[in-house]
C-alpha cells in the first residue's frame, strides 16, 4: 500500500505560477507584505485542491425560493502550523477552512556537528487541539530534509489519531519527500506547490527561495 500520495501544483500551468515566480525572484522578495500575501494565495489554492480529498455529506439547504442538496464537509479539519514561517501559509489555508481548529508548534534546527546532517530538530512551544478522528492538515512552507515534519508528526500523535493526515508545503525537495515515504507509519497526503532539484550541503532547497521565515518577518539573530 502506498503510504504517501503526492499532488504537485506546478505540474499543470496556472496563475499560481505567477505567485510562485514572485516568491522566488530575489528582486521582489524585499517586499515583505507581497511575499506574505503570495504565500497566503498559494495556501488558498492548495487548500482548495486538498478539499477535494476530504469526506462530504449532503445537506438540505433552504433558499428564498425552495430547497436544494449541497455536499458539505462531514467534519472541519484541524490545521497545525510550524512556527514562525508557517503563519502566512496557515492564514491562506484558514481562509478556506474558516471554521477549522488551529494548532501551532515551534520547531527549529539546532546545529550539532556530531551528527551526520549537522543539525538536529528541536521542538519547544506547542498549542494543539485534539486531532482524534479528525482530518489533520500539517502546514510548513518548506519541506527540505523532512526531519522537522517527521519529528512533528511523531509529537502530534500524542494528541490523537487523525482520520486523515495531509501535509501542505509551498516547495519541497526530493530528499524530504523520500524521508516521509521511508518513515511513514500510516498514509499521508502531500500537497506541494513545486518539487525542486535537491538540497545543498546545508540542507537548504535548491533553487528554493531562501529562508521563508526571514523573508516574511525579518532576519533572526
Amino acid at each position: 500500500m502506498q503510504q504517501v500520495s503526492l499532488f504537485v501544483l506546478a505540474e499543470q500551468p496556472s496563475v499560481a505560477n505567477h505567485f510562485m515566480a514572485e516568491l522566488r525572484n530575489y528582486t521582489r522578495q524585499t517586499d515583505r507584505m507581497r511575499f506574505r500575501r503570495n504565500i497566503e494565495r498559494l495556501g488558498g489554492i492548495l487548500a482548495y485542491e486538498l478539499s477535494k480529498a476530504l469526506p462530504y455529506q449532503p445537506e438540505l439547504i433552504t433558499t428564498p425560493l425552495g430547497t436544494t442538496n449541497i455536499s458539505l464537509l462531514e467534519q472541519q479539519p484541524v490545521l497545525v502550523s510550524i512556527l514562525r514561517a508557517g503563519i502566512p501559509l496557515h492564514l491562506g489555508v484558514l481562509d478556506y477552512f474558516d471554521e477549522a481548529d488551529s494548532g501551532f508548534i515551534g520547531a527549529y534546527r539546532h546545529h550539532d556537528a556530531t551528527v551526520p546532517a549537522g543539525f538536529t530538530i528541536r521542538l519547544d512551544y506547542q498549542s494543539i487541539p485534539s486531532i482524534q478522528d479528525r482530518p489533520l492538515i500539517l502546514i510548513d512552507p518548506m519541506l527540505a530534509s523532512g526531519q522537522t515534519l517527521v519529528k512533528v508528526l511523531e509529537q502530534i500523535s500524542k494528541y490523537g489519531t487523525p482520520s486523515q493526515t495531509h501535509i501542505l508545503s509551498v516547495i519541497a525537495a526530493p530528499e524530504g519527500v523520500s524521508l516521509l515515504e521511508e518513515k511513514a507509519q500510516h498514509p499521508y497526503h502531500l500537497w506541494v506547490g513545486a518539487i525542486d532539484e535537491q538540497l545543498n550541503d546545508k540542507s537548504y532547497i535548491i533553487p528554493g527561495l531562501g529562508d521563508a521565515g526571514d523573508l516574511a518577518f525579518g532576519n533572526k539573530l
